[in-house]
């Protein structure tokens, strides 16, 4: 049986987010076993936040909440997959469909899409 491995980095470990169709990458996040086992029996995506130091669902505040399809560990089980059905617009919080929208060109960082949602409105920041 397989265990994953919470212990090599401290209680956390990393959760890659995926879209269900087409295999984007949308976000990496850090689970512990407790929001693990939320995401896994509530069928939506749980985390913890290293920097507000607490747990938080994908969504709450945004809307845009993440349904889990799929779950999967690498074979050191100390990392998984978890791939979504995003429902709104964006996973990041910047707006931005994916959080992996900053390319390497040319000897420069470069953003390449737009957000699709104002995230001071949506955060009311």
């Amino acid at each position: 049986m397989i265990k994953i491995d919470f212990d090599k980095m401290g209680g956390l470990i990393p959760a890659i987010i995926q879209d269900y169709e087409n295999g984007e990458v949308l976000m990496v996040a850090f689970m512990d076993q407790k929001t693990l086992d939320l995401t896994l029996k509530d069928g939506k995506t749980w985390f913890f936040s290293r920097t507000r130091n607490k747990y938080w669902m994908k969504g709450e505040e945004s809307g845009n909440t993440q349904e889990v399809m799929e779950v999967l560990t690498d074979c050191d089980a100390d990392t998984v997959v978890i791939k979504v059905k995003q429902n709104g617009p964006a996973a990041c919080h910047t707006g931005n469909r994916s959080c992996f929208y900053v390319r390497w060109e040319n000897d420069q960082w470069v953003e390449h899409s737009k957000p699709l949602f104002d995230p001071n409105e949506v955060y009311k920041k």
